[in-house]
């Protein structure tokens, strides 16, 4: 069973409306709660993406500040194959006028649409990414719930919100979805890029 992560505390802030993150990811193991990526933000303020027992994914940001969740999606596709590399982009901007723009989700390149219960971000919210707040790869604010699988080439954009194409593309020959490196991108303040290679 898993039980590591990565954790790093920005010692700035950077831009807490616009960020992307991406990751490449391959699961051990199924119907258990595990973390992806997640932001401590002080008591109860946290944000988590995450596995549900079910195998569903789900965006989660909550706020102490009125015991409100400030978004969330949750998705009615399941993610059960343990063979398979998995893409996720979470693109997140706030300052759009239209509220399902502010949050979106993609798997391997296909913008998930399909969603048991979705709630977006109010405009121009600040979040909790990009903040003076301990970030963790792998792990919950509370340090367990690890994610129990592979991880590769994970990447957070500070100030911009990406299209998958910008991470990945389609191969021509086999039609599967496939990682391509990054370019032309800007990383911004907490902006990083861990590639997780094979050396071996």
């Amino acid at each position: 069973m898993a039980n590591s992560y990565l954790n790093r505390t920005p010692s700035s802030s950077g831009n807490r409306k616009t960020w992307t993150f991406s990751a490449w990811f391959k699961r051990s193991n199924i119907s258990s709660a595990q973390k992806i990526f997640s932001v401590a933000g002080g008591g109860s303020n946290n944000f988590e993406c995450y596995f549900n027992t079910n195998d569903t994914l789900a965006f989660y940001h909550y706020s102490s500040n009125g015991g409100v969740t400030d978004s969330f999606l949750g998705t009615n596709q399941v993610f059960r194959d343990t063979s398979a590399w998995y893409h996720l982009v979470l693109a997140v901007d706030t300052t759009q006028g239209t509220a399902s723009n502010r949050v979106k989700m993609y798997i391997n390149g296909e913008q998930i649409t399909s969603f048991s219960s979705a709630a977006y971000f109010n405009q121009n919210y600040d979040t909790y990414i990009n903040m003076t707040y301990e970030h963790r790869i792998g792990a919950n604010v509370n340090n367990s719930q690890y994610f129990d699988g592979y991880m590769s080439h994970v990447a957070l954009v500070d100030g911009q919100a990406l299209a998958p194409t910008v991470f990945g593309l389609t191969d021509s020959t086999s039609g599967i979805w496939k990682f391509k490196p990054p370019s032309g991108v800007t990383w911004g303040t907490n902006g990083f890029h861990l590639k997780f290679e094979n050396s071996g």
